[in-house]
């Protein structure tokens, strides 16, 4: 088994991960990038078009990237209703201030395709608002529940190791989502809450080996019983992480620009949480034991 100097290396990595963190919440504040929310969260309107024939989703999203407008229309949700030539199409257009964007859409369409009938209604703003604040709120219950499951499954001083690492990679995902400006919709929260169970996971795999290993050697050095631990799950750890990214490294390339951000924050929260299982985690652990034993002997 290789030896890794896993601890040892913390000293650099953790203030270049507090860099990239405080970098990441900066982008995040509207007047320098924000956040640039989907269709879920902004309202918009609704498309129901009934065909008199089948249509591929990919033919509607090609014609309504040619139409000119003020948002990507390529983006825009194209669902299939089972057992009919229906599809609804949502896009962010609001109705009043883009009212000849809307008419454009449904004269192109009947233009292109053999359509029967075009309905539209609007999505309002005020469940797209209840529909952020839960989506935040979900995550901050997770990371709750994350805490209180932690302190009672191991110590209050692993809880909060595991919470700052899944606060590290959700904050430098978001980070990048501000930074290239990447819709974030329903899917991508369903993304950073996966993000979160999956940062978890590793690092909970690190910390019963911790644990299992202290109870092993107890007059052993902290320090050298969390790098022995880290080596241990290395292989698993590296394993898990790759065979997660091949899948979502095709979903990426292949899932067309809808599944976009959700494998973009996949994708960062493969990397990102395995390096903070190791590099954020541990260090934290091992500063809290070290105060610990220094307090005991004051």
């Amino acid at each position: 088994m290789h030896h890794f100097d896993f601890l040892g290396k913390g000293k650099y990595f953790v203030p270049i991960s507090i860099v990239l963190v405080l970098i990441s919440w900066i982008l995040l504040i509207p007047g320098v990038r924000g956040l640039n929310l989907g269709i879920d969260f902004t309202g918009g309107t609704e498309f129901t078009v009934d065909f008199d024939e089948p249509v591929s989703t990919a033919d509607v999203r090609s014609v309504l990237a040619g139409i000119p407008s003020p948002t990507d229309l390529s983006k825009s949700v194209i669902q299939d209703v089972s057992g009919k030539n229906r599809k609804v199409i949502t896009t962010q257009l609001d109705v009043e201030e883009n009212h000849d964007t809307i008419e454009r859409i449904e004269t192109t369409l009947k233009d292109k395709f053999a359509v029967n009938e075009i309905s539209r209604k609007s999505i309002g703003q005020q469940v797209s608002k209840e529909l952020t604040e839960k989506g935040w709120q979900a995550i901050l219950l997770a990371l709750v529940v994350i805490l209180i499951y932690v302190s009672w499954r191991f110590r209050l001083r692993y809880a909060v190791g595991a919470v700052t690492a899944v606060i590290h990679d959700v904050s430098i995902a978001l980070g990048i989502f501000a930074l290239f400006r990447i819709d974030i919709n329903l899917p991508t929260i369903a993304a950073f809450l996966t993000i979160i169970g999956y940062s978890l996971n590793d690092t909970i795999v690190i910390f019963d080996r911790i644990r299992e290993n202290m109870k092993l050697n107890r007059k052993g050095s902290i320090f050298d019983i969390i790098n022995k631990s880290v080596n241990q799950s290395l292989s698993r750890t590296l394993n898990t992480s790759f065979t997660t990214f091949i899948p979502v490294v095709i979903l990426f390339l292949f899932g067309g620009s809808v599944l976009r951000g959700f494998s973009v924050a996949l994708l960062v929260g493969v990397v990102v949480g395995t390096y903070s299982s190791m590099y954020i985690a541990n260090p934290i652990l091992y500063a809290w034991t070290l105060k610990t034993a220094k307090a005991k002997k004051h």
